[in-house]
């Protein structure tokens, strides 16, 4: 008789080399429908796995994580970000937090500098047009935008992925990068042209594109709103691919109503999967549904982070990739 092999529930399909390299190891526990799971179902999960993946996509409250009748060790996330995990409840309750560091830094920065691309250069108004059947032919005065090339850009959080859109941006269009972070450091960044200015405010009023790329936490949330806003060139663009609740989008779209800036370009937003109604009318603003780490490479290097979280938690070793 083969030994029992410990639980592990899937809250949404996994790319099928992750699925397959945990089937081959655990049982595995998922729905056979791809959805955002209820209360009741990620309950059931936490109830009868010894590990449970989650997404994004699951709320994982206090509510959840402090039932009697939990089973599970650990929450092997799949994703960096751990917002939507309660991590204070999951710690009183004795259930370790891992997430997926480092392996969608590339696609995410690639991703940010698309999206100032298509809004500086009215892409997705353009791609509209041409499939709309109204476009005409081309004129001298068609859809004037404006380059990248050259321009000033402001890094805000300049962790992994910050820094490599900095990179991106100097060495690939010759921009001049500034950057604020929660840390309190100045001046040029080591090995780069970077330069750290100490206030958000001065970001602002400085750059040309704003690129968001801190954490969510409750010190961010809501980061940038109305008053900067105020403070950005009536040129200039924001772009968020980090979380959406740090800007504030009703404040972004009151600032874009009112002319404050140019355009945004966003893979985030405060309540997803719903956008803000202002922001789905305006041809200035660029909307992608969350494709920061879509790509088959960075997918499945996540499942296999993740899978390796596993690994270590059964094997009873220490969790590469704890989340404290």
């Amino acid at each position: 008789m083969s030994p029992k092999r410990p639980k592990v529930g899937v809250t949404r399909r996994l790319p099928a080399t992750v699925e397959s390299a945990l089937r081959e190891k655990y049982e595995v526990v998922q729905a056979a429908e791809d959805h955002a799971l209820t209360l009741d179902e990620l309950a059931s999960l936490l109830r009868s796995c010894e590990v449970v993946v989650p997404t994004v996509t699951d709320r994982i409250d206090a509510r959840l994580l402090s039932a009697k009748d939990v089973k599970a060790k650990l929450l092997a996330n799949f994703g960096v970000g751990t917002n939507h995990i309660d991590l204070d409840a999951a710690k009183s309750a004795g259930i370790a937090v891992t997430n997926t560091p480092d392996v969608l830094t590339e696609d995410t920065a690639d991703l940010a500098i698309t999206l100032m691309l298509a809004v500086m250069r009215r892409v997705g108004e353009g791609e509209r047009l041409v499939r709309s059947g109204k476009w005409d032919g081309w004129t001298p005065t068609q859809m004037l935008g404006r380059r990248l090339s050259g321009k000033a850009l402001g890094v805000v959080g300049l962790g992994r992925i910050g820094r490599a859109v900095a990179t991106r941006a100097e060495n690939g269009f010759g921009m001049k990068v500034l950057a604020w972070s929660r840390s309190k450091r100045r001046g040029s960044e080591a090995g780069t042209r970077i330069e750290r200015v100490n206030r958000i405010d001065e970001l602002m009023e400085r750059s040309d594109v704003v690129s968001v790329h801190c954490p969510l936490v409750p010190t961010t949330r809501h980061l940038i709103g109305a008053p900067q806003f105020a403070k950005m060139r009536r040129t200039g663009v924001l772009i968020n691919t980090a979380r959406g609740p740090v800007v504030d989008e009703a404040a972004l779209v009151a600032a874009l109503e009112a002319g404050k800036l140019a355009g945004a370009g966003l893979d985030v937003y405060e309540e997803e999967p719903t956008v803000h109604p202002g922001l789905l009318s305006r041809e200035d603003v660029v909307l992608l549904p969350h494709l920061g780490s879509a790509t088959v490479e960075t997918r499945e290097a996540m499942g296999m982070r993740a899978l390796a979280n596993i690994d270590a938690h059964i094997a009873g070793r220490d969790l590469p990739d704890r989340v404290s």
